[in-house]
């Protein structure tokens, strides 16, 4: 899925998308670095699409990549259903400036009301 290497090996780069992806769709926002952020959002804006489907394919498809089963019945049966008269777009990216250890941009990756 990713095009950006992020600076890590394909396995690493997978499991810290995981994560990512896992902890916005539970918290509804995560705060990371621009290029990370923009990484998040085309993969969760996919797992939104699946949940949008609700098929037991889709749901299978989503547990294979999101780490938590709680977070897949989360966006089954409340976040996808309040996307549905949406195409995409579900997600937006604000930056909040340069972090104070080595300047790099962060942002906040934020699932759209």
């Amino acid at each position: 899925m990713p095009t950006r290497k992020l600076g890590r090996t394909s396995s690493q780069r997978r499991a810290m998308l995981r994560g990512l992806v896992t902890l916005l769709l539970e918290n509804g926002q995560v705060e990371t670095t621009l290029t990370r952020a923009k990484e998040v959002r085309s993969v969760a804006e996919k797992m939104i699409t699946l949940g949008k489907k609700n098929t037991l394919a889709s749901r299978r498809a989503a547990l294979s990549y999101i780490t938590k089963e709680d977070v897949v019945s989360k966006l089954f049966n409340e976040i996808a259903p309040g996307y549905a008269d949406r195409n995409g777009g579900y997600t937006r990216i604000f930056k909040i400036g340069p972090r104070r250890g080595d300047a790099a941009e962060m942002a906040i990756v934020r699932l759209v009301d």
